[in-house]
């Protein structure tokens, strides 16, 4: 997939990315949420409904994802 094949063309990256670019890129179109990783940008990429992207969000910021305490 390239920047041209994106859900709106404008693929995203959190400005708190680490400088090795292992991180994800997001872009955000009408009927769908893109997301990919930014060291393979022609590779694959999964696609989400915007509800299914809400879901998502809210329970990262619930810390339903939070690494278990050692």
């Amino acid at each position: 997939m390239t920047d041209a094949a994106s859900a709106d063309g404008v693929w995203r990256k959190s400005t708190a990315s680490q400088p090795n670019g292992n991180c994800l890129e997001v872009a955000i179109g009408t009927d769908v949420v893109r997301i990919r990783h930014s060291l393979d940008r022609s590779g694959a990429s999964l696609a989400f409904s915007h509800a299914e992207w809400r879901a998502f969000l809210a329970g990262a910021r619930n810390g339903e994802f939070d690494l278990p305490e050692a």
